[in-house]
C-alpha cells in the first residue's frame, strides 16, 4: 500500500516537471510585482503567477479586492512581519487548494 502511495506522488511530481517545460503553463511559474497598501503604508509584493491567481480567486468568493484580502492576511498571520508576508501569502494559497 505504501509503495503505491509513492508511486502515484511519483506520478504527480513527474507531471508537475513535465508542465515546467510547457509555456503556457510556464507562465504560471513567472514572478509578479505588486504594490499595494497595507493600513496607509505602501508595499510591493513579488509573488509567481499561480499565487495571484489562487490570491485573485479567494479575494472573488470573499467578495473583496486582492489588496483587501492580502491587508487581511497580514492582520491574522500570527507570523506576519514585513520579511515573510509573501511566506504567509504563499502558505494559504497551497492550504486554500487543498479544501
Amino acid at each position: 500500500m505504501a509503495s503505491c502511495n509513492k508511486q502515484e506522488e511519483r506520478s504527480l511530481f513527474s507531471a508537475l516537471l513535465a508542465e515546467c517545460d510547457i509555456s503556457e503553463v510556464a507562465k504560471e511559474f513567472a514572478a509578479e510585482r505588486r504594490s499595494i497598501r497595507i493600513h496607509g503604508h505602501s508595499t510591493t509584493i513579488r509573488l509567481e503567477k499561480a499565487f495571484w491567481d489562487s490570491l485573485e480567486i479567494m479575494a472573488d468568493q470573499d467578495g473583496v479586492t486582492v489588496p483587501e484580502l492580502i491587508t487581511r492576511v497580514h492582520d491574522h498571520c500570527p507570523q506576519i512581519d514585513t520579511q515573510n508576508l509573501t511566506s504567509c501569502l504563499r502558505v494559504m494559497c497551497l492550504r486554500a487548494s487543498k479544501l
